[in-house]
């Protein structure tokens, strides 16, 4: 079984990928709603968080976790790998991997929580793989409550994504990845207000990919799926707009149970 978790609904985007790549694997979701979002929180209490949802995938039955979250990703992984005793994942790698491959000119712009940008990780990250690409990062704080909220098509939405994207556009990116998992689910309009030529980078995407590749390459008892490809979410804290919104991002209808962290 893979575990999955996040501050809040964003990361069934990279449930979604999974389902898709991954079909016969059981999976476990955690949204952590009741504590979202992550990205004002403290390095501190993101690691305490991430280890607290680590555990509650443990007792489900979980032998791989993916941080969904590209916030607790920045600051919680190492101390996530060192707690759990099988596979860990994360978003940032093969985001930025991804990115390089996509990119044409070597001009990433990445969008993020608050936290994200500040943790400094994409930067790093692509010092490591690539050091003449140039890394662009904006902070999009709202965009995450907003996808909680379930205002995908509201004016108001397009009009915050317009002004965040917009010290990107004048630094002339070729590629721009969505840094945090919720993003997706605004994909269509980040498109449009970044412009048509910008390749666009999914995270959840990626991390999905890599997981598939990971359960690939061990031997074939491991890598068969697990129980038939069932899928059980938990959240936190319950609220009618994550069922409305878990609904458009796994196209199908789903059923919610309360987690006793």
């Amino acid at each position: 079984m893979i575990g999955v978790f996040d501050s809040g609904i964003g990361g069934l985007t990279v449930v979604q990928a999974l389902r898709e790549r991954l079909p016969g694997h059981d999976i476990v979701y955690l949204g952590d709603t009741a504590r979202t979002p992550y990205g004002s929180k403290s390095a501190a209490t993101i690691v305490n968080y991430s280890l607290n949802n680590t555990d509650f995938l443990r007792r489900q039955g979980a032998r791989r976790i993916v941080i969904a979250c590209n916030t607790a990703s920045s600051y919680a992984f190492a101390a996530v790998r060192d707690h759990f005793d099988g596979p860990v994942f994360e978003v940032i790698g093969p985001g930025a991997r991804l990115a390089l491959q996509r990119s044409r000119w070597g001009r990433v712009g990445v969008i993020g929580t608050r936290a994200t940008v500040a943790s400094g990780v994409y930067p790093r990250t692509f010092q490591a793989l690539q050091p003449q690409a140039k890394v662009y990062a904006a902070a999009c704080p709202l965009l995450v409550p907003l996808v909680e909220e379930g205002w995908i098509r509201k004016p108001e939405t397009a009009m915050i994504v317009r002004k965040y994207l917009h010290p990107l556009k004048v630094k002339k990116i070729d590629t721009l990845i969505l840094g945090c998992t919720h993003y997706p689910v605004l994909r269509q309009v980040i498109q449009r207000k970044i412009g048509a030529r910008v390749v666009l980078v999914d995270s959840a995407a990626a991390v999905a990919e890599q997981v598939r590749d990971h359960l690939a390459a061990i031997p074939e008892g491991e890598a068969r799926g697990e129980g038939g490809g069932r899928l059980k979410i938990f959240v936190t804290d319950t609220a009618d707009q994550f069922r409305k919104t878990a609904r458009l991002i796994l196209k199908q209808p789903v059923t919610i149970e309360q987690a006793d962290l």
